[in-house]
């Protein structure tokens, strides 16, 4: 009973974090659809429809055995490959701002970047419950995961796409931890990636510009600092108990991507700290009760593919947060269940589908 009034409350929470999604991406976006495309509810619209999608494909998973996700680890990986590979291809692709992270069908888009994230998340999790007797072993327990990390990462870079590989990089080693593996093989593999952290950063000027404006916004108010600025402007100008809903002033084509990235500084200016307390209060009851589940899980595989897509959520929050609250540099990953994001809404409603699957059948 205890199991069940977790699925129960999980579910709920998941529900209540989208439904807050829908309204607040219609006040986020309204102005600016309006402006831009003649309709106020475009955006809203085709979040409507990601939702419909992500409820059919969390209630496929939901009721289909986690199990049998094993044998579909290798084959989501090569799917992933093969797609990150077509998304490079002039013509295939769609290329916005500089940047070929999707494929257009009609008016939805798909971002394959984050099938790659999940199946990384099922390989991670099939092949370290598969190789207990080896997880100890840095040839045989640890490389072969991190070389098919690094091929999907070094494919998602070209893109270019570092927040992506980066969370991918965080939530595999989350799972590597919570499975056994040495942390001197984590920490070794950290150091030596540094070098090129800091090449891939440094080298490249918008990159640079990103930990530039993080560092001191105020040194270009009106270039790379003015989306920092204008979100903590966002942030500050609700107070306690914000304008209200629909009263914001920053969506008036002041914060660029209100509506996904930033919509949680929009949350802070029209519903206030009491608003914002209010998600991450719900977001943090609903990761608590999937790591219940997780912890609950009798096989190794249930529990790790459990804690790795709590992870994923998990990183995506704490990002998103960070960047808006000018605590972490600019990284484009949307806040789970609210931001309007397409592929990434239907993959966190998948992922709650999984993890009430895990714990239905424990």
């Amino acid at each position: 009973m205890d199991l069940r009034r977790t699925r129960i409350n999980l579910a709920a929470l998941a529900i209540i974090l989208v439904c807050i999604g829908i309204v607040m991406i219609y006040s986020a976006s309204a102005i600016y659809a309006f402006e831009n495309l003649g309709d106020s509810a475009y955006y809203l619209k085709r979040h409507i429809v990601y939702v419909l999608i992500g409820l059919f494909f969390s209630f496929l998973t939901m009721s289909v055995d986690h199990q049998k996700l094993k044998a579909m680890s290798k084959p989501l990986v090569l799917a992933s490959f093969v797609l990150l590979i077509l998304l490079l291809i002039p013509g295939i692709g769609r290329e916005v701002g500089g940047a070929r992270r999707w494929f257009r069908f009609g008016f939805l888009s798909f971002q394959p970047s984050e099938l790659a994230k999940f199946a990384m998340v099922v390989y991670s999790a099939d092949f370290l419950s598969r190789k207990k007797t080896e997880i100890t072993s840095f040839l045989r327990g640890f490389v072969p995961v991190l070389s098919v990390l690094g091929v999907l990462c070094l494919l998602i870079l070209v893109q270019p796409d570092l927040g992506t590989v980066l969370a991918m990089v965080t939530i595999c080693f989350i799972m590597f931890f919570i499975a056994g593996v040495k942390i001197t093989y984590m920490i070794s593999m950290f150091l030596a990636a540094l070098p090129g952290v800091y090449l891939l950063i440094f080298n490249v000027p918008y990159r640079r510009d990103r930990i530039l404006a993080f560092l001191d916004p105020w040194s270009d108010p009106l270039g790379i600092g003015f989306q920092i600025i204008q979100s903590l402007v966002a942030l500050g100008s609700g107070g306690l108990f914000g304008v209200g809903l629909g009263q914001g002033k920053q969506k008036f084509l002041y914060l660029p991507a209100a509506y996904t990235d930033f919509i949680f500084s929009i949350i802070g200016e029209e519903l206030g700290f009491i608003g914002t307390a209010a998600i991450v209060i719900l977001l943090a009851l609903f990761l608590i009760q999937a790591t219940k589940i997780s912890l609950k899980a009798k096989d190794s595989f249930g529990r790790l593919l459990a804690f790795g897509l709590v992870s994923c959520l998990l990183v995506e929050a704490i990002v998103n947060m960070g960047v808006v609250t000018s605590i972490l540099p600019t990284k484009g990953l949307p806040f789970p269940f609210i931001s309007y994001g397409g592929t990434s809404l239907v993959f966190n409603m998948m992922y709650v589908g999984l993890i009430l699957n895990i714990g239905k059948n424990q």
